[in-house]
Formats: structure tokens, C-alpha cells, sequence
């Protein structure tokens, strides 16, 4: 599903991820493993409200990667 974030409708960012959450439809969530908690257990909270599915993932530079971004990333959000 990782594989998904390259070609897919897709937004990164904690921010981003938060207003994808409140105005679209999300199928799924990426969060990286090694992102601060203060950061990313505000994302899982709406995820489980919203029943999103969550999808970890080992470092924020592998979702960085996967996302077709040369910076490290969070979070990110696979759109419907």
C-alpha cells in the first residue's frame, strides 16, 4: 500500500493530513514510526474517530521516500 503514495491522490504533512481528515475522504493514513508522539497521537485519535485506517511505517525518511519527497515526513494520507 506504501507504493501507493507515489501515484495516488495523495497529501503529506501533519497539517495537511488534519484538513484532508475534516473535509475529504481518506482511505488510509501513513505514520511514521520514529515521528515525535505530540506530533502524530493527535492523527491516530482522528483516524479511530473517523475509522481510518492506520498504516506505520519504520522512518519518517522511508515516508518521505514514498511519497516522492526529498524531506522527511510524519505523516501523510492517501486519498479517496
Amino acid at each position: 500500500m506504501l507504493s501507493k503514495l507515489k501515484t495516488d491522490n495523495k497529501v503529506v504533512g501533519t497539517k495537511q493530513v488534519k484538513r484532508a481528515l475534516n473535509s475529504k475522504e481518506v482511505e488510509a493514513v501513513f505514520i511514521a514510526k520514529d515521528a515525535e508522539s505530540k506530533i502524530t497521537d493527535e492523527i491516530v485519535e482522528i483516524c479511530n474517530e473517523k475509522q481510518v485506517q492506520v498504516v506505520y511505517v519504520d522512518t519518517m525518511k522511508e515516508l518521505g521516500n514514498a511519497c516522492g519527497i526529498d524531506v522527511n515526513a510524519a505523516t501523510a494520507a492517501l486519498l479517496k
